[in-house]
């Protein structure tokens, strides 16, 4: 069964390669590059996963979709959101704040369609894996099994060979994700999993915070160390 990952280089797409990979194959990573502020790091970030589990990587640029875009993801003159990790489960408040202040048009609906252009040409059967999951689905609903779901759908008009989408995080937390990937030991030194590209992360923005709690809510401070400096 032919698999591609789209891979972001962060903590769910990388989990969720990992765990595909226990039964399945993956030929291909696509990393799409869409001006966003930490381009250069997730690129360099997936390169060095793809390589740790031998899978070609691909980088697709997306010049039109930053044009299209004013969020602060992208936007460099907007502020990026910084929240504390009580906020995280603030959904009617500051994550759902958060969520909107980063919001890019359709970018998951337009990654899945470029990808199953590529899966479409590997034959019957061909997969999508992402990093899909339930924390981030309350307030990014391009995370959910809805989603997943109504995508597929379109596939069986949109592709001869029926590629579909699966998505082993889709049911997990953050905490759940980091669980399973310690047990299949990811190499977490790799990834990058924050909106900005500096030298570190910083620490602050929602992604580095949601990382950062489900890190200690598994019990590893080491890898908070690492990853995060004594913040």
């Amino acid at each position: 069964m032919p698999g591609i990952i789209l891979l972001s280089g962060g903590l769910d797409s990388t989990v969720a390669l990992a765990l595909h990979l226990e039964k399945n194959v993956v030929d291909l990573a696509l990393t799409f590059d869409y001006g966003q502020r930490a381009n250069q790091r997730e690129i360099s970030a997936a390169r060095s996963i793809a390589e740790h589990y031998h899978i070609p990587h691909k980088v697709v640029p997306l010049p039109f979709l930053q044009e299209q875009t004013f969020s602060a993801l992208v936007n460099r003159s907007e502020g990026l959101p910084l929240m504390e990790l009580s906020d995280l489960d603030d959904l009617d408040g500051q994550a759902q704040k958060s969520a909107r202040q980063v919001w890019v048009p359709n970018r998951n609906g337009l990654f899945l369609n470029i990808a199953a252009v590529y899966a479409e040409n590997m034959g019957d059967g061909a997969v999508l894996i992402t990093g899909f999951n339930s924390e981030e689905a309350a307030t990014f609903p391009d995370n959910s099994l809805e989603f997943m779901a109504a995508m597929n759908i379109c596939f069986t008009f949109s592709t001869q060979n029926q590629v579909t989408i699966v998505s082993e995080t889709s049911i997990y937390s953050k905490k759940e994700i980091v669980r399973e990937g310690l047990r299949l030991h990811v190499p977490f030194e790799h990834i990058w999993s924050c909106y900005e590209s500096e030298e570190r992360v910083c620490g602050q923005c929602e992604s580095c915070l949601r990382l950062k709690r489900a890190l200690l809510a598994n019990g590893a401070q080491g890898l908070v160390t690492q990853l995060f400096g004594f913040q």
